[in-house]
């Protein structure tokens, strides 16, 4: 009888970790995939999107428009 293997879930920290290790560069993709057990293919999306939002970190109008929706329900 084959069991059904269950997705692995990766908390967004860890996949910071890992898409942040990539961008350095200090070791290879296909090295990390093979450290953390994840397709490599997993690990170039997650270093685009840390590329393409990472402004976003340093951008102060970034969020303020929920502040201000939360102060008119309160």
């Amino acid at each position: 009888m084959m069991t059904k293997k269950t997705r692995r879930k990766l908390d967004g920290a860890l996949k910071a970790k890992i898409a942040l290790e990539a961008v350095r560069g200090d070791v290879t993709v296909t090295d990390l995939a093979q450290r953390h057990e994840v397709h490599p293919n997993q690990i170039y999306a997650w270093k685009r999107q840390l590329q393409e939002q990472a402004a976003r970190a340093f951008d102060m109008t970034v969020g303020q428009g929920s502040v201000a929706q939360f102060s008119l329900l309160a």
